[in-house]
């Protein structure tokens, strides 16, 4: 006998129906034990003939992928940024200088301030003698007060940088 416990009936494996009958027995019945039937299925001439059909193909449903109600111009607009047209080369390198501009602004910022400091100090000796702490006002301003601008200008930075990338995706879906 093989290992294959399923016939198949029309091109439909179902087990079968001698399986598990005469190979095994029966498990013992304890002495008290009582075994009530279980009823049936419901008979009648409705479910004589509800037998499932294998091969039945399954109902077709539609699949909507994207929203019908979404603008052209936005469609039109995401797909010149996609093959680069000459238009979406333009919007592209509006945005990149528009951040170019801001960086640049913002790095201006940064070398007048700091190169400023040590022009201070230079003009105005007396402000360089200066002692906080029993440390030199010049080494603090140089050496410790640079990291936190520099931390607020990146900041500043990175804000100014994501709001000219939604008015940029703001303009392209409107």
């Amino acid at each position: 006998m093989t290992d294959d416990f399923y016939r198949r009936v029309n091109g439909v494996r179902e087990p079968d129906p001698t399986l598990g009958k005469g190979r095994h027995k029966k498990p013992p019945q304890p002495e008290g034990a009582v075994v009530e039937p279980v009823p049936g299925a419901p008979s009648g001439p409705k479910h004589e003939q509800a037998k499932p059909e294998h091969h039945a193909k399954p109902k077709r449903q539609r699949v909507i992928l994207a929203d019908p109600r979404q603008a052209t111009s936005t469609l039109r607009a995401r797909v010149e940024l996609e093959e680069q047209t000459s238009w979406g080369k333009l919007l592209v390198r509006d945005l990149v200088k528009s951040q170019l501009r801001t960086a640049s602004l913002l790095a201006l910022l940064v070398m007048v301030t700091l190169c400023s400091l040590p022009v201070l100090f230079y003009l105005i000796p007396s402000f360089g003698r200066v002692v906080v702490v029993g440390i030199p006002l010049p080494w603090l301003i140089l050496g410790v007060a640079p990291f936190p601008f520099l931390f607020g200008i990146g900041l500043w930075y990175n804000r100014l940088a994501e709001r000219h990338e939604r008015d940029f995706v703001d303009m392209i879906e409107n």
